[in-house]
């Protein structure tokens, strides 16, 4: 009990808190900026067992904020390689790792077996996703979101309180992403300890717990106030008869004559409608370029236009392809509307 003496000696904590924290399983969708942070505070304080959730992999532009990261891991599973370091901070933890996305086909499955959800994604279609699998579940969860030098956080579905839909009933049209707005490391490593702290909270019993709440940071203005969330039955309900409803915000092209080739991840938002239109990951290129036309010129983008110059880049250079042209801005300057 020497690893955990100093937080034992805290009255909130103690043998009986400990306990609890050994035998508590903690669940992190998106092992990135907030996961990062997050995951190796739950592991020092001794919670029994951490899923890891991530389908992506490290990539050198994540290094200067996911701090669980280093160059030598750059191409390698987010998840996998988070287990393995984290495995040396603390051998007392039992891990899982999942190299996937949450799907409205796993989510409840996967989420059942865990106490406790915290959020670490970066996009609004999974964490509706989250919301609903753990209103299903009865699971409370930890969420947190950044846009450039601002911050939310807030514990939904805990001890019969609000849930994310009864702030956000409807999706925006987009994510906004750290890769498009940009963010300073410091900024997902402040959010990403404190939804530590909530989620020690919630296991413990103790404190003063973020549920029907939503606190706002700004680091720049040094600033933060909270606000109080109302609770919306109606959204509530709608879950619990519905079930899980994905988020799909569909658009239109502005020249739907043109082949697209769209480089995102599955769930990012909005989707494009059309016949012309590929949707191939840009960690997945090498496994199914053989999709994409090389006889006729394919517009690629993706959702700012970075990850899509990239693309262009390996289907150049290595597989021989010279009729690709990037959407310089992204997404939204090829559709209508």
């Amino acid at each position: 009990m020497s690893r955990y003496d100093r937080q034992i000696k805290l009255k909130e904590v103690g043998p009986e808190g400990q306990e609890k924290l050994r035998n508590a399983k903690v669940l992190i969708v998106g092992v990135g900026g907030l996961g990062c942070p997050a995951a190796m505070y739950l592991v020092g304080a001794g919670v029994g067992k951490i899923g890891l959730m991530d389908h992506d992999k490290v990539d050198i532009s994540n290094l200067h904020r996911q701090v669980l990261f280093q160059e030598s891991d750059v191409g390698k599973p987010k998840a996998l390689v988070a287990k393995e370091h984290l495995e040396k901070q603390n051998s007392e933890v039992q891990f899982e790792s999942y190299e996937e996305p949450l799907t409205s086909d796993n989510a409840q499955k996967i989420i059942s077996q865990y106490d406790v959800i915290l959020d670490g994604t970066d996009n609004f279609e999974t964490k509706y996703l989250i919301n609903d699998a753990c209103l299903l579940a009865d699971k409370p969860w930890v969420f947190a979101s950044i846009y450039k030098n601002e911050g939310q956080l807030s514990v939904f579905n805990y001890s019969d309180g609000p849930t994310y839909r009864c702030v956000f009933p409807k999706s925006t049209r987009q994510n906004i992403s750290c890769e498009a707005t940009g963010v300073l490391g410091v900024l997902p490593g402040i959010l990403g300890t404190l939804q530590a702290a909530e989620v020690l909270k919630v296991i413990l019993e103790t404190g003063e717990v973020l549920s029907g709440k939503l606190k706002l940071i700004n680091m720049m203005q040094a600033s933060e106030q909270t606000i109080k969330i109302n609770k919306r039955p109606e959204e509530i309900e709608k879950i619990r008869k519905e079930g899980i409803s994905p988020v799909y915000i569909d658009c239109d092209l502005k020249n739907a004559e043109h082949w697209y080739l769209d480089v995102r991840e599955v769930f990012e938002q909005p989707k494009p409608k059309g016949k012309k239109v590929l949707s191939i990951p840009l960690n997945d290129l090498t496994s199914r370029y053989q999709e994409i036309p090389n006889n006729q010129e394919v517009f690629v983008f993706c959702q700012s236009g970075k990850r899509s110059k990239n693309a262009i880049e390996i289907l150049k250079n290595e597989f021989g392809f010279h009729n690709l042209k990037n959407v310089e801005g992204g997404i939204e300057t090829i559709i209508d509307g």
